[in-house]
């Protein structure tokens, strides 16, 4: 299994436990509910969105039986998802606080997960190669 493959995994369970645990907190807590997009993209993101990656990365080229278009990209994909992830989690969280610089703090986090999206949709899209050519069709033979 390719290192960024085992990474998303990896990191999909870990943002999973940090959503849940974000989760639990708004629920014995209730001011808390002020993180709940935090808690949202902890999961949706983290955990859905980096275990869709790691799949993907490690089927389609096995059901497309073309070699990943790019090892280096994935990698970068993986690192600018979960930097972006980590920023915009943090932005969430300072937000309702007001704190100084959250909207870059969460600006940030959203440019990289969106480049680390466009890296995963190039990546596979070249990976799944050019579509088939049509087959053509046998015209039937003049009739007499």
């Amino acid at each position: 299994m390719e290192w960024f493959v085992r990474g998303f995994l990896r990191s999909s369970l870990a943002w999973l436990g940090l959503g849940v645990s974000l989760g639990v907190g708004m629920a014995v807590h209730a001011p808390w509910i002020v993180y709940r997009p935090a808690h949202m993209h902890m999961n949706l993101l983290g955990f859905v969105a980096m275990m869709i990656f790691g799949v993907a990365y490690h089927v389609v080229p096995r059901f497309t039986g073309h070699p990943l278009h790019a090892r280096r990209l994935a990698g970068w994909h993986f690192a600018f998802s979960n930097a972006g992830l980590a920023l915009m989690a943090l932005g969430f969280i300072l937000r309702p606080h007001q704190a100084a610089g959250w909207p870059l703090v969460l600006g940030a986090g959203a440019a990289l997960s969106a480049a680390g999206a466009y890296c995963f949709i190039y990546n596979l899209w070249r990976t799944i190669g050019p579509a088939p050519l049509p087959v053509p069709r046998p015209r039937p033979l003049p009739t007499a």
